[in-house]
């Protein structure tokens, strides 16, 4: 290995919170750091309790896993604003787990994924999980969002019941058995938090509204002495102590019968910190190093199990979070762990107060949060097959097992590309593709006007190929004022493409280019409009050729066209 890129793989594997206080750190920075740790930390306290509860264990093991995992995702990450956490795609497989191999069985799984999350890392698979088809993460995201929903209803309605089944269907039969012991105290509860939530994130969405939900919630069922659960009649008070280094028995005889739900999990952990990585570069303009990202994730999962907490991961939600109120660094995250830490320790007695149905309403809300109805709408609208996936993944989600969800997704994706590329060689086959212009144009760099870039796409635009748009837009080292992407060449897209290229859309806007599509064939002219990629005054504009595109783009540049320009 040449020192160039043994250069290059340190760097790839150094956590952003060293190269941030290299870049130079400041008592500014500091400042907007704490500002934005402590606003997370103030909406994870209730997220944190509220999702351990919804796994099957106890508040505190969500409070130590978000103050642990915080830190050290925030620590060791490859991403400069990220905020880890439990979060509520691991409730499905965690609550299964606890049910089925009790809670030790649930810190081997963890362990065992965050030694998946490592090695994973270490053997640069981050960039793999860049060609996870969009239909089976959205239907997987919705499906998970459906059995968060339906793991609320016994505290949302106050049911006097026993265990929760962990299936779906068996899960609904209990509720219809037992729906005449709802208690009318409780569905107010809950009807207050979601009403107070929906509020406040209408009228004054910079409010923390879960916190102020579940203070509401707290309040009125203290001062009236309702009558329904709450985290003190349920599970006694919490420790207002530091998490230790104790954890149960852990069966490592059942060791081969855990490794799909490990799978699960660091397959769950590496997804969503990927993906929210994304969300914090496209919010900030940075790149994350995904490869130490897992490292990070995996770590974090270790440490976790080892104090007896919860899977963790990168929270898309709480990143955002994170980034809208200032964080400049890692530092936010770690300031973040720092703060939920005080507050276990200053409101532990009071945590008991808490009524259960304000915790229920939290994840009601965030189980709609995540369940991606308009993206989910938005893929029905792709070819059959993107369709097919997408449903099959959804119902395997919600009916069966979220690992069998992954696999068979992913196994149909790699059948319907199959197919497609097959279709496309036979499409391709009967015409003459030997001509002066199928590949490299000579000219085309001189006919380009100053202010335009042009860039030629060749082959099927599928999840395969999708991410690599992501890197268009930062070859250039002047950004241009349009921008001419030439599709001539690209016979067949899928969903995923469509979505790269709605993504190229976005970050032309934020850098103030025009996009020109020119030369759309038959069958991706179709998607656009199946799934409604229409030109946009102003930004977007889709020419039939590449001569045609050259004119729209002369006249935006000269100014006949300057309504069209954005400002």
């Amino acid at each position: 290995m040449n020192a160039a890129a043994k250069k290059s793989l340190l760097r790839e594997f150094t956590p952003k919170t060293f190269t941030s206080l290299r870049a130079g750190y400041g008592l500014r920075d500091l400042r907007a750091d704490a500002v934005a740790g402590l606003t997370v930390a103030i909406i994870a306290l209730p997220l944190a309790m509220a999702l351990a509860i919804a796994s099957g264990t106890t508040p505190e093991k969500g409070l130590h896993t978000a103050i642990i995992a915080g830190f050290l995702i925030s620590f060791f990450g490859g991403s400069k604003v990220q905020i880890g956490g439990p979060t509520a795609a691991f409730i499905p497989v965690v609550f299964a787990v606890i049910q089925k191999f009790g809670y030790g069985g649930l810190i081997l799984c963890t362990l065992l994924a965050g030694l998946m999350l490592i090695a994973a890392g270490l053997l640069r698979l981050g960039t793999l999980m860049k060609y996870m088809p969009q239909p089976v993460v959205t239907g997987f995201t919705a499906g998970i969002a459906v059995s968060i929903f339906s793991s609320q209803i016994k505290d949302a309605l106050g049911l006097k019941m026993g265990q929760v089944p962990a299936e779906f269907i068996p899960r609904w039969a209990a509720y219809a058995q037992h729906i005449g012991t709802a208690q009318t105290a409780t569905i107010a509860l809950t009807a207050l938090g979601l009403a107070a939530i929906l509020l406040l994130r209408r009228w004054r969405p910079a409010w923390p509204g879960f916190l102020i939900a579940l203070l509401l919630c707290t309040l009125v069922c203290t001062v009236f002495a309702l009558p329904t659960d709450t985290i003190g009649s349920r599970f006694g008070g919490l420790p207002s102590a530091l998490p230790q280094f104790d954890f149960p028995h852990i069966p490592f005889e059942r060791t081969r019968e855990l490794l799909p739900s490990a799978f699960t999990i660091a397959f769950l952990a590496g997804v969503e910190s990927l993906l929210s990585a994304v969300v914090a570069d496209g919010m900030t303009g940075g790149r994350h190093r995904s490869n130490m990202d897992l490292v990070a994730q995996g770590i974090a999962n270790t440490a976790s199990a080892l104090f007896g907490g919860l899977p963790a991961t990168g929270a898309i939600a709480r990143t955002a979070t994170n980034i809208r109120a200032g964080a400049r660094s890692p530092l936010s995250g770690i300031l973040h762990a720092a703060f939920l830490l005080l507050f276990m320790l200053a409101l532990a007695p009071l945590m008991r107060y808490v009524p259960l149905a304000g915790l229920a309403a939290i994840l009601l809300i965030v189980a709609w949060n995540i369940s991606e109805v308009e993206a989910f709408r938005h893929t029905l609208s792709a070819p059959k097959g993107d369709r097919l996936v997408l449903l099959l993944t959804f119902f395997l989600t919600v009916f069966f097992d979220l690992t069998l969800a992954i696999e068979a997704g992913v196994v149909v994706a790699a059948f319907v590309f199959m197919f497609r590329m097959a279709n496309a060689v036979e499409v391709q086959s009967e015409q003459d593709l030997i001509d002066d212009d199928t590949g490299e144009d000579p000219t085309q760099r001189s006919r380009l006007p100053a202010g335009v870039e042009a860039f030629q796409i060749s082959g099927p635009l599928f999840f395969g190929a999708a991410n690599r748009l992501d890197d268009l837009l930062d070859q250039f080292r002047i950004p241009p004022k349009v921008f001419i992407l030439r599709m001539r060449l690209v016979p067949v897209i899928d969903a995923s493409g469509v979505h790269a290229l709605e993504n190229l859309l976005e970050r032309c806007q934020r850098r103030r280019i025009v996009l020109v599509i020119s030369g759309l064939q038959p069958q991706p002219r179709k998607v656009f409009a199946k799934m409604r990629l229409h030109p946009r005054h102003g930004m977007l504009h889709i020419a039939p050729d590449f001569d045609a595109a050259l004119a729209v783009a002369q006249e935006l540049i000269e100014g006949r066209a300057t309504e069209d320009l954005p400002s």
